[in-house]
């Protein structure tokens, strides 16, 4: 079985740590490739050497014989890793050597039962929606697409404009900071901060929130995935800001931008002892009486 691992370069790792990861990954017997730029950092901190074999430089080093994406960082490497899968149907699963982590949910404690179970088969695979973003970007994206959210935000300190339609329908003009298009997965990110709801991942739907908005009794809305979601924006200044996932970019005033369900899907590896309610609980610190910290 052929695992394709991929983390950033972050100085802040240990040795210690990147010795506890390739050791597990040594004691399944399962092959595995890195990106170059981690190989060598595992260099410099271990010591350790790599042959040719175990070492691509970019997305088309993959192969089409990888059998599941490892991604060892926060979620924010995750969604680098889904990038760099490139749409290719390849399961995908995080190892959280970061902080917080809904993305990037095993443990660094349950890492070696997480590739036990990958080398029995002792998983099952989940897709999840992406969206696709189509419009005048300043600089086009090699990859259009994003995991958890399409955001429009202002790119000074006025007020930008947004028309909003679903489906040639119009919803409302949200005049604040922009407004985000989130995806069930991408419910616990952003648009959990700007006050959107939290959505079982399996839902097929799209969430759509106000970022800031000027008028109080502007809320999310929950649409269906099937929607196409056309956005109009308008701004004093002569740009704005756009991103897909944690990828920046910038679009001209005046344009217009299309969203909807991607294709292809992104597919998620899924143990049985771990859950999404589960996850949540713990993450969010739900039913923890604050004063029992403090002790």
């Amino acid at each position: 079985m052929n695992i394709v691992l991929y983390s950033r370069a972050q100085p802040s790792f240990s040795a210690e740590d990147l010795d506890l990861l390739i050791n597990a990954l040594d004691e399944t017997g399962m092959s595995y490739r890195m990106n170059k730029d981690f190989a060598g950092l595992i260099g410099a901190k271990t010591g350790r050497t790599f042959g040719a074999e175990q070492i691509y430089r970019d997305s088309a080093g993959i192969g089409d014989d990888a059998r599941v994406m490892v991604s060892y960082g926060g979620d924010g490497t995750f969604l680098d890793a889904v990038r760099l899968l490139d749409n290719r149907p390849v399961p995908i699963v995080g190892i959280n050597s970061g902080r917080l982590g809904f993305l990037a949910n095993i443990t660094k404690e349950n890492m070696k039962q997480a590739f036990a179970d990958i080398k029995a088969g002792d998983y099952t695979v989940a897709p999840r929606s992406l969206i696709h973003a189509e419009g005048e970007f300043t600089q086009q994206p090699g990859f259009p697409y994003a995991f958890n959210e399409f955001t429009i935000q202002r790119h000074g300190p006025n007020m930008i404009s947004t028309e909003v339609y679903v489906n040639d329908e119009m919803i409302a003009t949200y005049w604040g900071d922009g407004v985000l298009v989130s995806t069930p997965s991408g419910s616990t990110a952003y648009s959990l901060s700007v006050g959107g709801p939290v959505v079982a991942p399996d839902c097929r739907c799209f969430l759509i929130s106000p970022i800031a908005p000027h008028n109080l009794t502007m809320r999310s809305v929950v649409i269906p995935d099937s929607s196409v979601i056309t956005l109009r924006v308008s701004s004093r200044e002569t740009d704005f800001a756009v991103s897909l996932d944690n990828q920046n970019y910038t679009a001209p005033n005046g344009v217009t931008f299309r969203v909807s369900k991607a294709e292809k899907s992104i597919f998620l590896v899924h143990f049985q002892n771990i859950s999404f309610y589960d996850t949540l609980r713990n993450k969010m610190m739900w039913g923890i009486d604050s004063r029992d910290l403090v002790k």
